[in-house]
Parts: structure tokens; sequence; C-alpha cells
């Protein structure tokens, strides 16, 4: 006679199949809050009582038809923990009885062979993932679980709600309080590259609009090169109406010009100017003397 399984093994057991398939079926831990979680979870632990306890009548009518030794030893059994229990199972060899019990002789080539059983960890995991297998593609065909468009939207949607909160709480960057950080260059290149190279051609070298790799400026609305070229993009240019004022209309926030602030910056005061041999614009309005 087997040793049966505890029952708040089964249990735990019957809560973690739970917990996979309200999650492949919800997508999110908001199952938790709802009264069809805790029902299911309850029925199923009342469920599980109910089998252990038919077990235990079985289980007695079995233990009645065994010999004295075999009870003895199935007592013994019984007084090992069982997880201590699982662990003997996993490495316990058979008995020269069983053996011969289980032996198979091929007949024509003189090897003997053992019908050994699978161990029951490994048909365990099998047969879960069977069952995984099949609960899964049910959820995959009739759900949105593991669509990646569906889980993609999802996460977007998160994101920019995070973002739109974030914004709602910082306030919005001005000329006063924007400082150049070099881990805004490349945010501000992309910004630069979709919104300014249409006149100041890429890498700033001037086309339309002025080279902004030179020391040539035709707005010196500050001290600084860096507030002069937040100024310029938040407020437009004044001697010229191309130039709209990027900030004031609304088309970018005060942090994306933030960002492209610094790339200007980077651009002119880190990187070699680009010159006209160079495909560079040609200097226009005068030589700057910025501030440090």
């Amino acid at each position: 006679m087997k040793r049966r399984t505890p029952v708040y093994i089964n249990i735990l057991i019957v809560l973690g199949l739970l917990l996979v398939v309200f999650y492949m079926f919800a997508q999110s831990s908001d199952f938790f809050k709802t009264k069809y979680f805790w029902a299911a979870a309850l029925v199923s632990i009342i469920v599980v009582f109910i089998q252990g306890a038919i077990g235990d009548l079985i289980e007695n009518e079995k233990f009645k038809k065994l010999t004295e030794e075999e009870k003895k030893l199935y007592l013994a059994e019984t007084k090992v923990p069982y997880f201590q229990y699982l662990w003997n199972s996993a490495s316990k060899k058979q008995t020269a009885k069983e053996e011969e019990d289980i032996l198979i002789d091929h007949g024509f080539d003189g090897i003997m062979e053992l019908d050994n059983q699978l161990p029951k960890w490994w048909l365990g995991l099998f047969y879960f993932g069977v069952a995984y297998c099949i609960l899964y593609l049910v959820s995959f065909s009739f759900t949105d679980f593991a669509h990646p468009d569906v889980e993609y939207n999802i996460e977007h949607k998160e994101q920019i709600a995070a973002i739109d909160e974030y914004n709602k709480s910082v306030p919005p960057v001005t000329i006063e309080t924007a400082v150049f950080s070099e881990d805004n260059v490349a945010e501000g290149e992309q910004i630069f590259n979709t919104n300014c190279t249409a006149c100041h051609m890429d890498a700033g070298k001037g086309g339309i609009g002025p080279n902004l790799t030179d020391n040539f400026w035709i707005n010196q609305p500050e001290k600084t090169l860096y507030k002069s070229i937040f100024h310029v993009v938040y407020n437009g240019s004044p001697h010229n109406p191309t130039m709209q004022a990027w900030g004031k209309n609304g088309v970018l926030t005060g942090k994306d010009i933030e960002k492209v602030a610094a790339y200007v910056y980077h651009i002119n005061q880190e990187q070699a100017p680009i010159t006209t041999a160079q495909g560079g614009a040609a200097p226009q309005g005068t030589e700057a003397h910025w501030e440090k």
C-alpha cells in the first residue's frame, strides 16, 4: 500500500494551479480582487478535504487486508516525514526479489534488462507539461494570453499613463530651470533630427538655417550659449519668422527644448565646427563671446 500525499500539499498544488489558470486568462493580478477567485479557492480547498476524507476511508479498508508484517512496515513508513520519504523513494533501490519480478530476458542476445518504471518526479513534470500545454493552447486560442500585440499595447498604455502622471507632478522646464546634461544629448539629437534638420541640415551644418557648429550667431538673447539656444527655440527668432516659436506654439515641451539645447550645445562646444570646405554653411551673424 502506497503512502498518500498529505492534504496540505494537495491544497498548495491546487491553489498554485488556480493562480496559473486565473493569471493566464486575466493577464494581471487584478483577479485577487474578484470574488470568483476566492470562491474558486474556497471550493477547491473543500474538495481537497473531501477527497482526503474519502482517501482515509479507502486507506483504512486496505490497511485491514494487510498482513501483520505489512502493517508494521506501513506504520513505520508513515512515521517518516513526508519530504524525507520522497527523498528516500527517489534514491531507493530494488531488492533482489523485486529485480526478479521486473527482469526481462531478451532470450537471443543474453542481455538482461530491468523493466524499471520512470521516476515519479519525471512523470510528474511530464504530466504537468502536457496539462500546461493544453491550458496554454486553449487560453491562447480563446483569450488574449501571450499575444505580443496585446501585451505591447497594454504596456504601452501603462507607460504613457506613467509619463503623464510624472509630468503632472513635475513642474515644466523653463529657461530659468533648464540645465545642460550630457544625458540629454542623445535624445536631443533625435528631436533635432525630427524637427530641425529641414533647415539646419544634419549635424547642424546649416542650409536654409544658419550653421549651428560655428561661433557666429544671428540671435544672442542670453549671456550663455545654452540659455541662448533655449531662448531662441522656445520663443523663435525675431529676425526670421521661419524659425517658429517651438515652445510657445506648444509643438515642443520645455523638457524637449532642454534636450535640443543640450544637443546643439554639444555640437557647438564639444565638437569641431563644420566648415564651408566640409559642406557647412557660411557664418551668419556676429561672433559670440559667451559667458562660461
